[in-house]
């Protein structure tokens, strides 16, 4: 009993989901579609008893189509409460078109975009429907079944539609989150190294200093010329390290590897016996690149060889291309495998949905598709200073 009362309550506070898509192309081209084949039904059945008046009704009821998604019970309650007055007052039944069947479809934009109490009051409405026209005979006992059945399974489908989606994003946001805490432990450890080499410098002017008076002058200057760069780096690597903070962050086992760098891409060149080979090739100027930017490149790029030797069939090369300009740093990964099949897309892959977080938390953008012939190419630019824009 606790159960049941405690579903009930979870069902009657669940908010909506948020951001509802609203008018798109397609919602208009449903209702044009529907008023077609109103017309049309109204046109050649013969056995409507009102047809004026059902022809009427039901093209005026389809403008609700058009907002199940941002006000669904109120686009379910007009024709409900519409249909059972008229019943009720004139004993005319404006729903006999057999395409007023559009019911179902806001019934089940109702339970997908709807909050908990919207969903069970527009429950209670339709299901209010289905009495009054078994009480005013339009619905014999026998029907009632199957009336309640395709009721409660349009009901069911949106709820479905709707639970699948939450867990979809969940899992999305664990990604993101997961990628958040990873580039965050990265730029950790680069300022712990400023911090540490800052430290180090100062101990060692110290010693230099009580050593040998004379040059204590000179020391001091040489030791406050590299704390004031280490400071100076250290304060740009904090400020992006701030900034992923800021968001919601997730628990993960820390790894123990160090923060990689751009030197280390030529790790991922190998020749295995049996699957592609990989070459690795760097070209530009990498002085000065931060540390967030060379560990964030090697990171896309480590990612997209796994998934190139996991996904691309009949591959024989993957080339890692590394490009540092003057203004920003660009990888290409590329294979010469087929460019389709069993190939994770940009909606689904969680690798490459962890590769464009990570680099548009540095400001940069991230891409991947098939090429023109074979082969499927990951392309990701990050500006040079890693700095959002």
């Amino acid at each position: 009993m606790m159960g049941v009362l405690g579903l009930l309550r979870s069902l009657w506070t669940e908010p909506r989901p948020p951001d509802p898509p609203r008018r798109v192309p397609r919602d208009w081209a449903l209702v044009g579609v529907l008023a077609v084949v109103i017309v049309l039904e109204g046109a050649l059945r013969t056995d409507l008893q009102y047809r004026p008046l059902s022809m009427s009704f039901a093209l005026v009821m389809l403008a609700t189509l058009l907002w199940r998604r941002t006000r669904p019970l109120l686009s379910l309650a007009v024709p409900v409460v519409a249909t059972t007055a008229i019943q009720v007052l004139t004993g005319a039944d404006p729903a006999e078109l057999k395409s007023m069947a559009f019911l179902l479809i806001l019934l089940y934009a109702l339970t997908r975009w709807g909050s908990g109490r919207e969903a069970l009051a527009g429950l209670v409405l339709i299901c209010g429907l289905v009495v009054v026209a078994t009480v005013t005979g339009r619905l014999v006992a026998g029907d009632i079944a199957g009336a309640f059945t395709v009721v409660f399974a349009a009901a069911a489908l949106g709820g479905t539609f709707r639970y699948r989606t939450k867990a979809r994003q969940r899992e999305l946001d664990q990604v993101k989150l997961l990628e958040r805490e990873q580039l965050a432990r990265d730029l950790h450890d680069t300022v712990a190294h400023h911090v540490s080499a800052m430290a180090i410098r100062a101990q060692a002017g110290i010693a230099t200093a009580a050593a040998d008076p004379d040059t204590a002058a000179e020391a001091a200057v040489a030791a406050l010329r590299v704390i004031e760069a280490e400071a100076s780096r250290t304060l740009a690597e904090m400020r992006a390290m701030v900034l992923v903070l800021r968001r919601d962050g997730a628990s993960a086992p820390l790894e123990m590897a160090p923060n990689p760098h751009l030197d280390d891409l030529e790790q991922l060149a190998d020749r295995p016996r049996t699957g592609p080979s990989v070459e690795v090739a760097i070209e530009g100027d990498l002085d000065g690149v931060p540390p967030s930017v060379g560990a964030a490149i090697f990171r896309i790029a480590q990612e997209s060889v796994t998934n190139a030797r996991r996904h691309a069939r009949h591959a024989t090369r993957i080339e890692v291309s590394v490009a540092a300009g003057a203004t920003s740093v660009r990888l290409r990964v590329t294979d010469d495998g087929d460019s389709t099949a069993g190939r994770p897309i940009a909606a689904s892959g969680y690798g490459l949905l962890g590769m464009t977080e990570r680099a548009g938390l540095l400001g940069g953008t991230c891409e991947a598709g098939p090429n023109p012939g074979r082969g499927w190419t990951v392309t990701a630019v990050l500006p040079r200073t890693g700095a959002p824009t």
